[in-house]
């Protein structure tokens, strides 16, 4: 049974050294191990950063919106990546609960992704955000397919050499896979099959096969 969230916000202390979680997340979702998130999350996540890590990832491997009834206050956090974290958090709950929501909780993560960029414009998390709210959003309210595409191939020349916790570089050639696929069918499918034939991890081949 899962530990009340409640309970493991309780304290939330703000990012301080190296991450508790820099290797073992990545390898977690990766694999598709989601009580090896969960594990991480209860037992091993102690900085702010840490749990909004892991939240990132929970929420869509589990889609229980426990992971979401208590996003911490973006007020007073001056740190680009959990700023990203914090509005993904939201933009989560704006997906996924009602609809009178959506106007309250959507701009909201608009406003506080705003303030990542603000803070850092080539913050991994930052652009991973960006992109995929530009990708997921009707082109009505500020969708863009094409923009989305770009956004991810400056992720991919930001995790290119670089270590970025429960980040897989992997992950930055996906996103723009799904991109590609939404604008050319062709294309996607060709870029498709040569993604497959470098042998990505777990879960990543299931966004090949089977994307959201």
């Amino acid at each position: 049974m899962l530990v009340p969230l409640a309970a493991l916000l309780i304290g939330l202390a703000p990012t301080t050294g190296a991450s508790t979680v820099r290797d073992s997340l990545t390898t977690y979702y990766a694999r598709q191990d989601t009580a090896g998130v969960e594990r991480l999350y209860r037992t091993k996540a102690r900085t702010r950063e840490d749990r909004l890590l892991c939240l990132y990832r929970l929420y869509p491997m589990t889609l229980d919106r426990r992971y979401l009834a208590d996003i911490p206050s973006e007020d007073g956090v001056t740190s680009a990546r959990e700023l990203a974290l914090i509005a993904a958090l939201w933009a989560y709950r704006a997906g996924s609960g009602p609809a009178w929501r959506l106007p309250i909780d959507g701009p909201r993560s608009e406003r506080i992704l705003g303030r990542a960029f603000e803070r850092d414009p080539t913050e991994p998390y930052a652009l991973l955000v960006r992109g995929q709210s530009l990708y997921y959003k009707p082109r009505v309210f500020g969708g863009d397919v094409g923009e989305a595409r770009t956004t991810f191939e400056q992720l991919r020349q930001r995790l290119g050499g670089r270590g970025v916790p429960g980040l897989h570089p992997f992950e930055a050639e996906i996103w723009i896979w799904m991109a590609v696929r939404r604008q050319d069918a062709e294309q996607g499918t060709a870029l498709r099959q040569r993604l497959l034939a470098r042998n990505p991890p777990r879960i990543f081949r299931q966004f090949l096969i089977d994307p959201p």
